[in-house]
């Protein structure tokens, strides 16, 4: 036993060490960078092309390394920079969601969320709360798992049991929600130009997979209890607990009259939206079709100051009531605070940007896109076992990287357009990856905030570590990895739409 946990351990440390030495996105952004503008030169030298499938056109590499291309490159540096499509959506939700933030009803919110959960369903609404707290941002992952182990606490169960339970939600199911997130529009934000490499026409939304991640919120919630039963709480049904750890989850008058009617218009808000939805001729409809769920719809291509208004209302009422947001200034102040944050997100998107670009002008996205098709078709690797090939790979690189928007800045462009070109829809392409990128997250040692999550679970069991962690945290990844793959593949099979197009 001592000698397999020692095997574990320096396996897991290998990882660490492994994911340590490795340099940060900005750096490997910027040597992508030059690796294009290389790889471009002895590309264009020796002729490289493909020939377009849908018109039979002869895409060539383009050479970089010349005149007429480094005096191209240099005057759209900042234009680049303006036009990249995450950039503007993610800053413009976040106006929103900084001020649901800063103000504290995230924080109030999760609270209550898990405050008086009756004991017979407590599971699931942990593992269903988890799933849906990535609204929440940061919050999810730093409020609700010692959270979670008071409530578990209050009805008499190991601390822990809660804690995993919440923890696997909000990290392994992180793609899962009811409502659209910051998450889809950043994904969204990859997606779209990527597309466009192969089909220019290509349009789609945030929303392209809110059909399947609604479904997979109620799986996935499922699916997590019962892990959570058969398999973690008969680990802790015998150890013994620090029962003076014990308290009270309690919400302050104010912060109850807040969440009320920050609740109150929030309901208003969206029985407004589905009003403008309504009747011949809606106003969040396509003009043309009447359509409410089309991509030329408003309500489509207003997603994001829908969003944005749909945290923002709700914050700005609960900070007025709390007496957080006192005037003004105070609301303009916590919108300025989250968007300082974006810094280093800001200065991500200026090197992908770069990177995109780069990879746009030589040609090299949309031939290497055509020519691994055709090596896919050749061997016949497509349907169900591509996309579990792409699934696991996505959860091997999420090991290693953790940011999930660079991870799909650097994959995007290549897989994208490739899989477009065997007839698969982007949608589907983007949903696999981020299944990917979900399911690893609770077990990766350099996941942000496995830390936290450490120095949580040390306060229940004395001498618990990262491998206490991982060994809670692995049923959740290898469960959610198997259950869904499966949805996506029957999604897949029987025609469904991921989305609404």
């Amino acid at each position: 036993m001592e000698e397999n946990r020692g095997l574990i351990y320096r396996f897991l440390n290998g990882i660490e060490q492994a994911g340590n030495r490795m340099l940060d996105p900005i750096s490997i952004f910027f040597l992508f960078c030059v690796a294009v503008v290389l790889i471009s030169g002895i590309a264009g030298y020796f002729g490289v092309s493909a020939i377009h499938p849908k018109d039979g056109s002869i895409v060539n590499a383009v050479n970089l390394i010349n005149k007429a291309e480094l005096q191209r490159y240099l005057s759209s540096i900042v234009l680049n920079f303006q036009n990249f499509p995450p950039l503007a959506l993610v800053i413009v939700v976040m106006i929103g969601v900084g001020v649901a933030e800063k103000s504290g009803l995230m924080d109030a919110a999760l609270h209550r969320a898990v405050s008086n959960i009756p004991k017979m369903i407590v599971t699931p609404v942990v593992i269903f709360i988890g799933l849906i707290s990535n609204v929440a941002g940061d919050a999810g992952f730093i409020v609700l798992p010692p959270l979670s182990a008071l409530v578990f606490l209050s009805v008499g169960r190991h601390p822990l049991i809660g804690l995993f339970a919440s923890y696997g939600g909000v990290a392994a199911g992180f793609a899962a929600n009811i409502m659209i997130g910051l998450s889809d529009v950043l994904a969204a934000g990859f997606t779209i130009p990527a597309a466009q490499l192969i089909d220019p026409t290509y349009m789609a939304t945030p929303a392209m997979n809110y059909y399947f991640i609604v479904a997979s919120t109620f799986i996935l919630t499922i699916a997590g209890t019962i892990i959570t039963e058969k398999v973690i709480a008969p680990r802790f049904e015998n150890d013994v607990f620090e029962q003076e750890k014990k308290s009270k989850i309690t919400s302050s008058e104010l912060e109850l009259k807040g969440l009320k009617w920050a609740g109150i218009s929030f309901v208003a808000y969206i029985v407004l939206i589905v009003v403008l939805c309504l009747g011949a001729s809606p106003f969040l409809a396509d003009p043309k079709t009447n359509s409410i769920l089309g991509v030329n719809a408003p309500l489509m291509k207003g997603t994001i100051p829908i969003i944005t208004v749909m945290f923002l209302i709700p914050g700005l009422v609960y900070g007025k009531i709390t007496g957080a947001i006192k005037r003004d200034k105070d609301a303009v102040r916590m919108m300025g605070e989250a968007l300082s944050t974006m810094g280093p997100y800001i200065l991500i998107a200026f090197f992908a940007a770069q990177f995109l670009a780069l990879f746009t002008y030589s040609n090299l996205g949309i031939i290497l896109a055509i020519k691994g098709a055709n090596v896919l078709k050749a061997i016949g690797f497509t349907g169900g076992g591509l996309f579990i090939g792409f699934i696991v790979l996505s959860a091997f690189i999420n090991l290693f990287i953790g940011s999930a928007s660079a991870k799909w800045a650097i994959i995007a462009p290549i897989f994208v357009p490739m899989f477009l070109l065997l007839g698969y829809d982007p949608a589907l392409t983007q949903m696999a990856y981020r299944i990917g990128d979900s399911i690893t997250n609770p077990i990766s040692p350099l996941f942000p905030y496995m830390p936290i999550i450490i120095s949580y679970v040390s306060v229940y069991k004395k001498d618990s570590g990262l491998g206490t962690v991982i060994a809670n945290m692995l049923p959740y990844s290898i469960c959610f990895f198997i259950v869904w793959s499966a949805l996506l593949l029957a999604w897949y099979y029987i025609g469904l739409p991921l989305g609404p197009r």
